[in-house]
């Protein structure tokens, strides 16, 4: 309600002073009774006005109300101005996210970007995260309290479009719009190094052991790996791909790099010996966006814009021995932008521009859970080394932590495997679990997972080729090639 009256004292319908109109005290608001006033009350009014104000007044706390309400209800009703609600305890957002009606994941959100959040990491032990942004900003994280412990100086004058850390958490890196990659040291801030390239930067990687550090180049369509300590470059392949490179990342053993691009192709190049060891041509029917492997280094996974993941076989880079092992689908309703295995590779997740952040089950290849909270794209994602919380970055400005160690007990994922009518068995060779279904008449004799079912498969393959003679593997055109996510002799 307004403090003053509409009609000003000095307006044209003030009459004699000591005298009030009929349409004066029809705009009094209701009497404000100070202790000074006590002994003069004020003159009564005409009994019309008194009724007329009153239902003015109790009119408009009707609306004000019932707009109110309707203004909790309208999915438009951005900025518009409403009365103060009344001070309820509200939990705070950090609790629950809006999950799948069967499961709730708890999950904290971490507010400190102005702009998009690129890039996300875990770090020293779990304890720390690692985010890049389009504010031009590398941030590091309490992974406790979601409190910002520092924000990296010398920052980009440009987005920060991707930012890693060795497996030590000693050095991070950072490539951003403005065509350089920058190195700091994590524990003081400081500013190691600055390379500048002559393109854009699509993608940059430190290599787990922190000797090396890839970039994936635009405009040339290449790969650059350059030395971390000294900054110096010991390879740039130019046109290793027909299109723009979208992602790049190292093996375990940082001897061999993988890369993916908007042409749909795959390759891996070994460090060492200077070559290109593998090409998967037409790995996905759309641009491929992201990549990441194994903790073992037997397996890739490619995310893509198809709205599909998929694992693929690179054993060791040995050119027959490779190929696309598993498909998942149905997890994403848009493009899947970024992937990201678990340390025992138990299980997969990946995030989509359709807001959600999917986790899977490897050897199954189903979607265990959809995390939703994120209100716009999800850019990347993380799993820490205990495997108990997932960390998602967002065009929507946050980061999210989820807190994921119970989702066995997640009554959705037990209610879909006994769906499935599975049971868990121990795999023989790696004991890790896994699943088989109760419907497959091979269910009681298979007792190896799949990732060791496709190595006894690929060695078998390989010692029945051998058999044969080395003249049916010498020549480049008798190697098998790979043709639309196939191998053909």
């Amino acid at each position: 309600m307004a403090s003053e009256p509409p009609c000003a004292p000095g307006s044209p319908e003030a009459p004699d002073k000591g005298k009030k109109t009929v349409s004066q005290q029809c705009e009094v608001q209701p009497p404000l009774v100070h202790s000074g006033d006590i002994e003069h009350p004020p003159q009564k009014l005409h009994r019309a006005a008194l009724v007329r104000g009153y239902g003015r007044f109790h009119l408009s706390i009707v609306e004000a109300r019932q707009a109110q309400l309707l203004s909790r209800l309208d999915p438009l009703e951005v900025g518009k101005r409403s009365l103060p609600s009344e001070k309820h305890p509200m939990p705070e957002e950090k609790f629950w996210g809006d999950q799948e009606s069967l499961s709730k994941i708890p999950f904290k959100i971490m507010k400190g970007h102005s702009h998009i959040v690129s890039s996300c990491n875990f770090c020293v032990d779990d304890t720390k995260l690692l985010s890049g942004s389009y504010d031009c900003t590398v941030k590091l994280w309490d992974a406790v309290d979601g409190s910002v412990i520092r924000d990296f100086e010398h920052r980009p004058n440009a987005p920060v479009l991707e930012c890693s850390v060795t497996a030590d958490s000693k050095r991070i890196i950072a490539a951003s719009y403005d065509k350089a990659v920058r190195a700091w040291d994590l524990e003081t801030g400081k500013l190691l190094w600055k390379i500048n390239h002559e393109t854009f930067i699509a993608s940059c990687k430190l290599s787990p052991d922190g000797k090396y550090v890839v970039s994936a180049l635009d405009v040339d369509r290449g790969i650059c790996i350059t030395d971390a300590e000294n900054a110096t470059t010991v390879s740039h392949i130019k046109n290793h791909h027909s299109r723009s490179l979208t992602a790049c990342c190292f093996d375990p053993d940082s001897q061999k790099v993988a890369s993916v691009s908007l042409d749909k192709s795959i390759k891996i190049w070994d460090i060492t010996s200077q070559a290109t060891l593998l090409t998967i041509t037409k790995a996905h029917s759309s641009a491929i966006s992201n990549c990441c492997f194994t903790f073992s280094g037997h397996f890739l996974c490619t995310s893509s814009w198809d709205k599909t993941l998929k694992i693929w076989n690179v054993h060791t880079g040995e050119f027959r021995n490779c190929g696309a092992c598993v498909t998942l689908m149905q997890g994403h309703e848009g493009s899947v932008s970024s992937c990201h295995f678990a340390r025992d590779t138990s299980f997969l997740v990946s995030g989509g521009l359709d807001r959600t952040v999917a986790i899977w089950d490897v050897g199954e290849g189903y979607r265990n859970l959809s995390l939703k909270g994120h209100s716009d794209w999800v850019t990347d994602v993380a799993i820490s080394n205990d495997k108990k919380r997932v960390l998602s970055s967002s065009k929507d400005r946050t980061m999210r932590l989820w807190n994921i160690e119970e989702i066995d007990q997640i009554p959705l994922v037990i209610k879909y495997k006994k769906a499935l009518g599975s049971k868990v068995k121990q795999c023989e060779v790696c004991d890790r679990p896994f699943s088989i279904y109760e419907s497959d008449i091979f269910s009681e004799t298979v007792t190896k997972c799949v990732f060791c079912r496709m190595d006894a498969k690929d060695l078998s393959a390989e010692a029945s080729s051998s058999s044969g003679g080395e003249a049916h593997w010498q020549g480049s055109a008798a190697r098998p090639q790979m043709t639309d996510g196939h191998w053909a002799c």
